[in-house]
This record gives structure tokens, sequence and C-alpha cells, in this order.
């Protein structure tokens, strides 16, 4: 099991999409109107994950591995409820735990039929927000079929898009909830490969257009009970057109001045850093770009996939 408390931040990008609608306002991508960032909710992270891991991982309900939180047809129509998966695992917590990495990793509610279980995630993000403003398209195009049967008219679509989204979530893993899920280490780099291969992954029509850039887990010394907290608002991106112009990765670099420093302080209570990142992302440190290995104070241990 998770003996360490560890933090992670993951930065991913989006063009020419709509990262996450919002259902209550015509699908929108969700923007904050007094900044001009994007909002991405957890739901919409934690749903890539669930996905990989499914459809790539063997997840998928055959032999000891499955998603508890997925849509699954009921036999006499529609999806199944909370109750029934619940049911499918014979209501027995100990097995929901040791078959369902969902909720090792992010906790639920599992109903019963006398009462219902909460488990605490070991693993919550807050909401990403992009570290650009952004600018919001309207769409207008035809679609692929006519209006009526025996017209040659096609119908309109509608769809709003970001030109360009680099958006970024700040996760912490708790090893206190973690003894309650049984998440384990594997349990952990399998959401790391998740995060990363489910992101390129995202085939549907409004998430083509998502990359992953960059991702950080600080792994803190086991006793520890420390972390440092915002990650997500201690790197900065350095760019010499104006924001809203910003259309890929080219047109800036990520400062890691404030988030380098910070692990540098509290160096004695971090016990390592896995990172992946684009081969296409300039990073920078005091002016000068850098790859993140070449920092000796602080163990930097690069992943790839």
């Amino acid at each position: 099991m998770i003996k360490n408390r560890q933090e992670i931040l993951f930065l991913y990008d989006v063009t020419d999409a709509n990262p996450n609608g919002d259902p209550l306002d015509e699908n929108k991508p969700r923007i904050d109107e007094e900044t001009g960032v994007n909002i991405v909710t957890d739901v919409r992270l934690k749903r890539t994950i669930r996905d990989y891991l499914y459809s790539y991982k063997g997840f998928d309900g055959t032999g000891d591995k499955d998603i508890f939180v997925r849509e699954i047809e009921s036999e006499k129509g529609g999806i199944k409820d909370g109750k029934a998966r619940a049911k499918d695992f014979k209501e027995n917590l100990d097995e929901i735990l040791k078959r369902a990495i969902d909720i090792r990793l992010f906790g639920g509610v599992i109903p019963l039929d006398k009462a219902s279980i909460t488990f605490t995630g070991p693993v919550q993000f807050n909401m990403g927000r992009s570290l650009n403003k952004v600018n919001l398209k309207h769409i207008k195009g035809t679609g692929a079929f006519a209006s009526k049967e025996g017209k040659d008219q096609k119908t309109f679509r509608e769809e709003y898009i970001l030109p360009y989204s680099l958006i970024g979530f700040h996760g912490i893993v708790n090893e206190n909830a973690a003894k309650e899920t049984k998440l384990t280490d594997e349990d952990v780099d399998l959401m790391d490969e998740a995060m990363w291969n489910g992101t390129k992954n995202l085939i549907t029509r409004s998430k083509m257009g998502h990359m992953p850039r960059l991702m950080l887990r600080v792994v803190y010394k086991e006793d520890k009970n420390f972390f440092i907290g915002d990650l997500q608002n201690k790197i900065a991106l350095s760019f010499d057109i104006q924001e809203e112009k910003i259309r890929t990765i080219k047109d800036f670099s990520i400062k890691l001045d404030e988030f380098i420093d910070e692990l540098m302080e509290c160096s004695d209570k971090i016990e390592k850093v896995f990172y992946i990142a684009d081969k296409n992302l300039k990073l920078t440190y005091k002016g000068q770009e850098i790859d993140l290995k070449d920092i000796k104070e602080i163990q930097f241990q690069e992943k790839s996939y």
C-alpha cells in the first residue's frame, strides 16, 4: 500500500476543440468570465483515466480487474445504477476494493441494500485551469445527413471550440486514505500512464486535439505528513505575443523558478520526483532552458510510455 504523501501536476493542451463542455450552457467550454481562464472539471480527468484503464489495461470486468463507475447495460435495458453495480460484486466491499481500481484511487459511494458506504478517495484533483487566457470560437457547419429523407438540404450544426488552451491540474495522493481503499504504488503508476496516454487517446470529435505536455509527481518521504500545495500556481508561461493569440507550445516557455525553488527549500522532505515532459515543451529556470534531470539537488526520475 501507499506509504508516502504525493503531489501531482499535470499539464495538457487542447487545439481547436472543446475540452469540457457545460451541458447547462449550450455545451460551451467552461470559462471564468472574470479572468478569461478555461476551466475543466476533475470529473473529466477521472473519466479519461477510467476509460484508458478499461480499454487498454484490462480493467474491463474480466478476471479480477474492473472499473466500478462505468456504463453497463442492464438485463432490462438502460444503464445499471450504483446499486446494481454493487450487486455485481455481491455487495462485498473487500471484493470491490480488490477489483475496482477506480474506487481504490478516487473512492466513491457504494449503495447497499440497507445502507451506503463511502470511501474517501486517496487521489483528489482540483478543478483544472488554463495557464493562458482563451478565446471562445463559435463554429457553424453542415452535417452529413439531409434534414429529411429525400431532401438534398443538409442539416446544420453549431459548436463552440477553443483555438488553444494549456490546462493544468493539481492533485494529492493521501497515504492515510490509501489505507482504507488499499491503494498501491502500482495503482498510482497505472494512473500516471492513464493520464498521459489516455489524454492522447481522446478520439471523439470534440476531444480531438488533446496532447499531454508535462506530468510531475512529487513523492515525499515517509511519515513527513507534508506537501507543498498549489503546484499549478508555482509555474508560469512566458511569451512574446498577445496572450490570447497563443496557438501552440512553440509560442511560449514555462518558467519553473518558483516551483524548483520550493522543491529545493523542502528537499529534506522529498524522496524523488517522477516526471515526463513533451520533447517540444520548453522549460526554463533562472532564464535558461533546462532538462529536469540536470537539477542535481532533487532526484528527478524520468518516465516514458
